[in-house]
């Protein structure tokens, strides 16, 4: 499992809850390498492809993990599996199985919306400014949001997803600010789409050359931060045949091949969905699948071992809960009345799946919040440590 954060350890007790050795390459984060399930735990290079995949070949040749699998833990790492798949399939079992001249369409935004405007799958109205002329000329209404194409570099333009702007001043100001970040091309500006969580839709799947074998359709209805959220905090399974059959249309036209979760907005306006993000591996709230009938992770390890997998579809009515995240989203939406406190209690009726706390696999939850605060006290040293490079010095980035 590459990367250590809360969506890895949902993989790691998957394989480990059904026998299968698990081992985590840990990044900043370290609550998967908590888990009794994660026999052993190696540090994960943080940049370099090459050094990457040469790392990856070098654990292969020193352990003996021939025939191991390799699961990505984000778009990067994906897209790093995907990119160098021969090499890497010589050892291993790669489980980003769609080639990346495909899978480039769900990586690359820009593609993304090229791809369901082919065929006929609505999108957020998007422009792709090629300087800041285009952005002062920009007439698309506001709110707006900038948004990267890709998430290849750490910051925090990557990391926040979205940068909302309520007039054309906020909008340049934003967009010279994301252009010190990263290329200029990747930066682009979309509508806000109206609504809340109920909106929010996703359809989650394990496909077979575009083909579903195991999904299920799921509301979003909390995340954190409560605007342009980066991560669910309470989501539950529902049907929806709209939802599945649009997302089968992009997902046939990828001739998709693997776990993806895509990712849509039922606009208030017209009540069409809107195509947001199709995320080609594991995301936050999978976990709900094993809940639901569905254990993602343990199917397509099947799948990668020539097992047999039986169609199947997730029961609605299932619940999954990020507490950590979700107790401030509570906190402010009770604040701003959007929700009342018998209502959340409701919310959290069986059956229910929480992201950290399991009853078989304790200490997760005891070290997440002291992780969560360690982890966000090294990076606030490393964002002073970039902005005052003359004035913090590297020894006292580092003692930070």
């Amino acid at each position: 499992m590459i990367g250590s954060a809360y969506k890895r350890l949902g993989v790691v007790r998957s394989l480990g809850r059904q026998g299968i050795r698990v081992w985590v390459l840990r990044d900043d984060h370290a609550l998967a390498t908590w888990s009794r399930y994660a026999e052993r735990s190696l540090p994960w290079p943080a940049s370099g492809e090459g050094e990457q995949v040469s790392y990856l070949l070098t654990l292969a040749r020193r352990y003996a993990l021939d025939g191991w699998v390799l699961f990505p833990g984000d778009d990067e790492t994906a897209a790093l599996l995907a990119r160098n798949s021969d090499r890497l399939g010589e050892t291993y079992r790669v489980s980003v199985l769609t080639p990346w001249a495909r899978l480039r369409s769900a990586y690359d935004k820009r593609l993304t919306y090229r791809l369901a405007a082919e065929v006929g799958v609505d999108h957020p109205r998007t422009r792709y400014p090629g300087g800041r002329e285009d952005v002062l000329a920009y007439d698309g209404g506001f709110p707006a949001i900038l948004k990267p194409a890709t998430r290849a570099e750490p910051n925090r333009f990557t990391t926040a997803k979205a940068w909302p702007a309520d007039d054309l001043a906020t909008l340049v100001a934003r967009y010279d600010e994301a252009c010190t970040l990263v290329e200029r091309s990747l930066v682009m500006i979309q509508e806000v789409i109206p609504g809340d969580g109920r909106d929010q839709l996703s359809y989650a799947a394990l496909c077979d050359d575009g083909e579903p074998v195991v999904s299920l359709v799921a509301r979003r209805l909390r995340q954190w931060p409560a605007d342009f959220g980066r991560a669910s905090t309470y989501v539950e399974t529902i049907d929806d045949p709209e939802v599945e059959a649009t997302a089968g249309r992009l997902l046939a036209a990828l001739h998709f091949d693997g776990l993806v979760e895509v990712e849509f907005k039922r606009d208030r306006r017209d009540g069409r969905l809107k195509l947001l993000d199709v995320n080609p591996r594991i995301w936050g709230w999978h976990t709900l699948g094993r809940r639901a009938g569905v254990d993602f992770p343990y199917l397509l390890w099947r799948m990668l071992n020539g097992a047999p997998v039986s169609p199947a579809r997730g029961r609605p009515g299932v619940r999954w809960v990020r507490a950590l995240t979700d107790v401030p989203t509570v906190l402010g939406a009770l604040r701003a009345g959007e929700l009342s406190f018998p209502a959340y209690l409701s919310s959290l009726r069986g059956p229910i799946e929480y992201a950290v706390l399991a009853r078989d696999d304790p200490l997760p939850a005891i070290v997440e919040l002291p992780s969560a605060l360690h982890l966000a006290w090294v990076r606030r040293g490393q964002t002073e440590a970039s902005v005052s490079p003359a004035v913090v010095s590297p020894s006292e980035a580092r003692s930070r």
